[in-house]
């Protein structure tokens, strides 16, 4: 599923870190546990009951699919135009109710929960005025990174476990409610059309093109059948398994799959190549909701847009500095770069061999930074994290990293993805920081918080995620790399971590650019190729991934830019008594807020230990 590569929900479709067993009660006095209100705390039990059997993936990705929730294994989401209908009356409904209960009362650790959690339901509410897309800011239903058919099977292979014949049976039918998931999605995205919500042709070329290859492969050779049997084998599970999965695939995906291809096929026939969030109906009011959803901040457009060339201009000088230092003096800092990028001393062999090796190098940066986490948090927490490349089968459309975090039940581990389709989109100088942002001290970390601290905060924290705090924490990650000495002497390690920094704040020149000031695809690729210096097809990936995901790439410096601001102000209120650690840790504790209320929670931080 898309939104386990970091697009992280707040409602229904929510994609959990790790989360604490609920806590019972109703009398309204202080209780044991991660929330002090036990009203607060009956409340948010019956919020997250609400949204695990709306969204049954997530009740698998936490490790809840178990106990009076088994029956949850067996389901997949409803992805009509009535089940989105639901969700979004969820989150009304859930605002509504959180208002009831007196918030003057709560504890400050329960403040920041009620804050975080009436938050996102307000804002998910808010995406329900407009008739199309998803119940986040993802306008097109199905997309080259959004769809039953790619992210489905991802998900049955990553997080669906099995371990016996019931969870083999549980997995054999959500293979058969596949191609249910696939017709809702098909019958949306037509509505959505007649609506004048098409995505652009670039989008629709690539996507058909997924599509068909998937419908090219045999159903006896689909990732669906083999992952069962190896797995099945491995759990010492007897049967014939392949055979029910192939005649599911053959009998019930693939006839809605070739329904798909023909919607898609109609779409091609009216796309066109605008790119940007404005040429949807009532696209501007539709863009500025994605970026409050994006950034959990009131940020405008045009003030995220001037953020970005401001913070870019001032890294430029930092990589000239670094550049020139390595005796690269001639052309602009892109072109520079550009130069480095493909020099064939910094590549990986585009092979099986060459992929190894450069999976190796990413377990050796890990490795390398885990001892400095003692200088960094005082949490010691483990951060388990397993590094694989993106499954082939969806690598065309997914993003070129991204993070699947671990279950509740502790079941599976952290697990961090790299696109490697092209090795030539990650030349060696660039991989430290990818993976400072992606494990540790990034989102490995700050998940494993909730999943070994899940006596001290509530399950609801694992059902809820802030793109804007949780890309900012990672891009902060980066920096603190930097801070405790990780590129000493390794100069081309801190110009990749510059240039991870650049690349983020030309994020939101091009996002802005697209949505809201109407710049074409092959400007925001060419802008953003001479402003980074990486690669065409890495540049056109991401380029694409911004237009189907309006908002969601603006998250990551504003978070950053934030969260740098917030410690700024910390240190200079408590002088000789600030710690980074303190900080950090505080940070991580919330389980994750939007910016408006990260900014409470430090100012109490900060007031506390005055």
């Amino acid at each position: 599923m898309q939104s386990n590569r970091r697009q992280l929900l707040m409602g229904a479709a929510a994609v959990g870190l790790v989360g604490a067993l609920p806590v019972a009660g109703c009398a309204k006095k202080a209780v044991a546990g991660p929330v002090d209100d036990a009203g607060l705390a009956s409340l948010l039990d019956s919020f997250v009951d609400e949204m695990l059997n709306a969204s049954p993936e997530t009740a698998t990705s936490l490790g809840l699919d178990k106990g009076d929730r088994a029956g949850l294994k067996s389901r997949l989401s409803d992805a009509s135009a009535t089940g989105r209908r639901k969700v979004i009356e969820g989150y009304a409904s859930r605002a509504a109710r959180l208002r009831e209960l007196d918030r003057a009362g709560l504890s400050d650790r329960d403040t920041t929960l009620y804050d975080t959690v009436l938050y996102a339901q307000d804002l998910g509410a808010e995406g329900g005025k407009f008739s199309y897309g998803l119940d986040y800011a993802n306008p097109y239903v199905v997309s080259q990174q959004n769809g039953a058919i790619t992210g489905i099977p991802e998900f049955l292979n990553s997080q669906h476990q099995i371990a016996n014949k019931a969870d083999v049976d549980s997995y054999l039918a959500r293979v058969g409610a596949l191609g249910r998931v696939m017709d809702e999605e098909t019958e949306r995205m037509k509505a959505d059309a007649a609506a004048g919500v098409v995505p652009p042709d670039f989008i629709v070329s690539n996507l058909l093109g997924q599509l068909k290859g998937i419908r090219a492969q045999p159903a006896a050779d689909s990732r669906i059948v083999s992952s069962l049997v190896e797995r099945a084998q491995k759990a010492g599970v007897e049967g014939d398994f392949a055979n029910p999965a192939a005649t599911l695939i053959k009998d019930r995906i693939f006839p809605a799959l070739d329904r798909q291809i023909a919607a898609v096929e109609g779409l091609r026939k009216v796309a066109n190549s605008d790119a940007g969030a404005w040429k949807l109906p009532e696209g501007e009011a539709y863009y500025a909701w994605a970026l409050r959803y994006g950034t959990t901040t009131t940020m405008n457009a045009d003030d995220i847009h001037q953020m970005g060339m401001d913070q870019g201009e001032a890294l430029d000088r930092e990589m000239d500095a670094v550049l020139k230092s390595q005796g690269m003096t001639q052309g602009t800092v892109g072109e520079r770069l550009t130069a480095l990028t493909n020099d064939p001393g910094q590549l990986y062999a585009n092979t099986d061999a060459g992929r190894a090796e450069l999976l190796t190098y990413l377990n050796g940066c890990i490795a390398k930074i885990r001892p400095h986490m003692s200088e960094l948090s005082r949490l010691g927490l483990k951060a388990e994290v397993q590094v694989k490349a993106v499954p082939k089968e969806i690598q065309d459309g997914a993003s070129l990293g991204y993070m699947n975090f671990a279950s509740l039940d502790g079941s599976r581990p952290a697990i961090y993805y790299v696109n490697l389709k092209d090795t030539a989109a990650w030349p060696r100088y660039s991989l430290n920081s990818l993976t400072m942002h992606e494990a540790l001290p990034g989102h490995a970390w700050q998940g494993a918080y909730l999943a070994e601290r899940h006596d001290q905060i509530h399950t609801i924290a694992s059902l809820m995620g802030f793109n804007a705090f949780v890309e900012g924490w990672a891009l902060y990650a980066e920096q603190m790399a930097d801070e405790v000495g990780m590129y000493a002497d390794d100069p081309l390690g801190r110009l990749g971590y510059y240039q991870a920094q650049r690349f983020r704040a030309a994020r939101l020149v091009v996002d802005t650019g697209l949505h809201h000031k109407k710049w074409t695809r092959d400007m925001a690729i060419d802008w953003m190729m001479q402003a980074t210096g990486r690669s065409k097809a890495a540049i056109t990936s991401e380029v694409d991934r911004y237009c189907a995901s309006p908002g969601q790439a603006c998250g990551y410096k504003v978070g950053h830019t934030e969260i740098i601001r917030l410690r700024d102000k910390a240190k200079a209120a408590l002088g000789d008594r600030y710690d980074i650690r303190d900080f950090n840790d505080k940070v991580v504790a919330t389980g994750g807020t939007p910016l408006t209320v990260l900014a409470t929670v430090i100012d109490r931080f900060a007031a506390g230990k005055a």
